[in-house]
């Protein structure tokens, strides 16, 4: 049976939008925090030789008149006014201005592929240079077990079971699976061998609680731990062992009457066994490790005038240098007694140089125009918290200042804002609401906040069970459904009633 092919030719018509790379590199830049924007601007500074740090505003000096050229762009110069116009028009603008910018080795997709290929070295770097006081749980458990007094075989055993710590210092991978791979590997390791070795890292390593193979088993280790010491009630944690041995399921279900009708303990010793559990710990394993968590650097702060009764806000430049296109290699980018190639490897670093600072001043801008609206739509949360919080939709925001809602949508991820009432995310201010009975707009932000009073107001004895919320929100005015009341208490943390319930 034969096989046919046909040839057609079609004409049609289609219109596509496609974004150069220095379009997508200033979206990239409108998205970034300001710490990655920061290390962004560390490597240009690096790898462009047209741009520079401008060391009289640097300093906060004046710049000598001639120096000051009417082309020169420089980071911070722009109009923050804004009037509006739509940012896409003027990414549009920008690339029509630097053109021949494009497509070179300063590109974004350049520098994000330098930066991938580098990334493998630099992590490699950072674990040679580990100091002893950054160990990671792995490698201050496997110091400890260097003192181990146990053969070669029960060693090697007890390295492998290290290799298996979870971040939280458990083994939660079954023995089964740790031999099959030891023995895929030819390692030789028995299941006597990780017994054994099991037996003494339980025994030998601090915290108590490392190397367990169950939560039970973690728990019970800590308190043989704290029954030893001494000064401690040894018969207090005793009534702690038989609990988490025989009742640890109803201690996590808050079910303690039936703890106290299958033991001979009272309620209030339970309650007290309880006490002394909050000794213990889930994640021993976290205990040991130090967990560096980079600070939050706000991009913009707010303050009250109590002259105007306003609220305004400025961009934090704390952290990004003044940047300008250098005069000299501007000069000699248009000098035409310059070598041709001279000219073009420096007419491409200017090029570069004037898209990254435009850029930057369009994230400033950007940023500062929906600053502004919010601080117009949001001032109920500014004098009287969360509970005045009211819906903003992006698209509200977006046709209010004539821009992309994907523009809005970038210029608020993940910046923060410095306010009267703490650092926040300035996606806070940006969500749906509800309508209540009296007519006012509420954000789900703030019906969360009211459901947080009701609970912390309930009487423990008598917890408010989720359709007893509803009623009580009904009550203040806000109409919701149960599940939806579900949904924000678990979102919160807030565990249901029979948890909360206290004897």
């Amino acid at each position: 049976m034969g096989m046919g092919f046909e040839a057609r030719q079609q004409a049609g018509l289609s219109q596509q939008q496609k974004l150069s790379p220095r379009m997508i590199q200033s979206m990239e830049i409108l998205q970034m925090p300001i710490q990655a924007l920061h290390e962004r601007i560390d490597h240009e500074l690096e790898s462009n030789i047209a741009l520079e740090v401008d060391e009289h505003l640097a300093s906060g000096e004046q710049p000598a008149e001639a120096e000051i050229e009417d082309e020169e762009l420089i980071v911070g110069e722009s109009d923050t006014a804004g009037d509006g116009a739509d940012d896409f028009e003027r990414l549009a603008t920008m690339e029509r201005t630097y053109s021949e910018a494009f497509d070179n080795e300063y590109s974004s997709s350049s520098w994000s592929a330098a930066r991938m290929a580098g990334e493998r070295d630099r992590k490699m770097d950072a674990m040679a240079s580990i100091s002893a006081g950054d160990e990671n749980l792995v490698e201050q458990i496997l110091h400890q077990w260097s003192f181990a007094d146990v053969s070669d075989e029960v060693a090697a055993a007890g390295k492998v079971l290290i290799a298996n710590l979870n971040d939280d210092g458990l083994i939660d991978t079954p023995f089964k699976d740790i031999l099959d791979q030891e023995q895929e590997d030819g390692s030789g390791v028995t299941a006597e061998q990780l017994e054994e070795a099991k037996q003494v890292l339980q025994s030998l390593v601090e915290p108590s609680g490392i190397a367990a193979l169950t939560i039970q088993e973690c728990l019970l280790l800590q308190v043989e731990s704290w029954r030893s010491r001494e000064g401690e009630d040894s018969e207090a944690w005793d009534r702690v062992s038989a609990l988490i041995a025989d009742h640890l399921d109803d201690l996590v279900q808050n079910r303690l009457p039936i703890i106290a009708k299958a033991t001979s303990l009272d309620i209030d010793q339970i309650k007290g066994a309880m006490q002394l559990m909050h000794r213990l710990s889930l994640s021993p394993g976290r205990e040991v490790v130090d967990e560096h968590v980079p600070p939050v650097v706000p991009d913009v702060i707010v303050e009250y005038d109590p002259e105007q009764d306003l609220y305004v806000a400025a961009l934090w430049d704390g952290v990004i240098p003044p940047l300008r296109v250098s005069p000299r290699y501007a000069e000699m980018a248009a000098d035409k007694g310059v070598d041709a190639d001279t000219r073009a490897f420096l007419s491409k670093n200017v090029g570069n140089a004037k898209w990254l600072i435009e850029s930057i001043n369009q994230r400033s801008n950007a940023v500062l125009r929906v600053v502004q609206i919010v601080l117009e739509r949001q001032r109920g949360w500014f004098d009287q918290g969360p509970r005045a919080l009211k819906p903003l939709p992006m698209t509200e925001v977006a046709e209010l200042l004539g821009v992309h809602v994907a523009t809005v949508s970038r210029s608020v991820s993940e910046k923060w804002m410095q306010t009267p009432r703490g650092i926040v995310p300035l996606r806070k201010f940006f969500s749906g609401g509800t309508e209540t009975s009296s007519g006012e707009n509420m954000s789900w932000a703030a019906v969360k906040a009211m459901l947080r009073d009701i609970v912390a107001a309930e009487d423990p004895s008598k917890p408010f069970g989720d359709e007893a919320i509803v009623s009580e929100l009904r009550e203040r005015g806000v109409e919701i459904a149960r599940r939806t009341v579900v949904k924000y208490r678990q979102q919160m943390g807030i565990p249901p009633a029979r948890l909360r319930k206290t004897y």
